[in-house]
């Protein structure tokens, strides 16, 4: 039975959320103000929807970050697919510098909470600027992996496992821009020997000195898994990269890595018998765009 004339009720639009578009070196994420919303707001489909790169905002990843106490801020990661991620080193960058510009921590200097711990982190530069660094937990040094045949091109025939707060497998190839990353990189992510949950996989070779780069220089191209395919960027992975450089002696530290974007991330860390320790990730926080999701996103 329609209501009676007059008493139709008006309808409800919610209001829309305020979103922050961030980029570090290419590895880009839609960043929510936790103050506006919560985990609860947003099941798979939804950050799946946000993440996509035609239909919705376009975004490896999605975060939630919110004050967390004096100086201190937490930081919620979900993959481009909707799953959860303990944590992402670019977008602790990324969540850094937005936490400085919300006002969320009074200096340059924060805590940063994630589901994989408690990190220091720090603007670095000027405040306007976007630059940050991330200080890691130790790490096992990287080991090589027993039961993975080497495709043609990678160096050594071995590929090297870590975990920089998640999973990583390092690969050094001759040639970076031979590898076929589509098809390397998902056998390598999902590959047995690298644990049930699968590992992002590295491909690093010597970058050359063409377009202004050092000789000493290195390059890098990541196999992202949550985003299932490659990233311009991978933070944690540039940091088990440098320590399986450094294993190696094929480079000093601190190392420069260029990314699949051109920009540079860098990493500094001391190699101490069987772990890595005083670990540094450097790289950018930079805000591209806001915007408003509208309800039906």
């Amino acid at each position: 039975m329609a209501p009676p004339e007059g008493n139709v009720p008006e309808a409800v639009t919610p209001s829309p959320i305020h979103f922050y578009k961030m980029t570090g070196s290419g590895n880009d994420f839609v960043v929510l103000d936790g103050r506006d919303t919560s985990p609860e707001d947003w099941p798979v489909e939804r950050i799946r929807r946000v993440c996509a790169r035609r239909t919705g905002v376009g975004a490896d990843g999605l975060v939630i970050l919110s004050p967390a106490g004096p100086d201190r801020a937490s930081m919620l990661f979900f993959n481009a697919d909707g799953s959860r991620g303990a944590m992402c080193g670019n977008a602790a960058l990324c969540a850094t510098r937005l936490a400085s510009r919300l006002g969320m921590i009074s200096g340059d200097e924060m805590e940063l909470a994630t589901d994989a711990g408690t990190f220091a982190t720090k603007c670095v530069g000027a405040a306007s600027g976007y630059g940050a660094q991330l200080n890691l937990p130790d790490f096992d040094v990287p080991t090589a992996l027993s039961g993975i045949d080497p495709a043609p091109g990678e160096q050594g025939g071995k590929a090297w496992f870590t975990t920089v707060s998640v999973p990583h497998l390092v690969v050094l190839v001759d040639d970076l821009e031979a590898v076929d990353l589509d098809t390397r990189g998902a056998d390598l992510r999902s590959h047995p020997a690298a644990g049930p949950d699968g590992a992002n996989a590295n491909f690093v070779s010597a970058a050359g000195s063409g377009g202004g780069r050092p000789p000493s220089a290195w390059s890098m191209r990541t196999y992202e898994r949550g985003v299932e395919g490659e990233t311009l960027a991978c933070g944690t992975g540039a940091v088990a990269v440098a320590a399986t450089l450094a294993l190696l002696g094929e480079a000093a530290l601190p190392v420069e890595l260029y990314t699949r974007s051109g920009l540079v991330l860098t990493v500094e860390l001391r190699l101490d018998g069987t772990r890595a320790t005083e670990v540094w990730l450097g790289g950018e926080g930079r805000l591209v765009y806001e915007g408003e999701l509208r309800s039906e996103e």
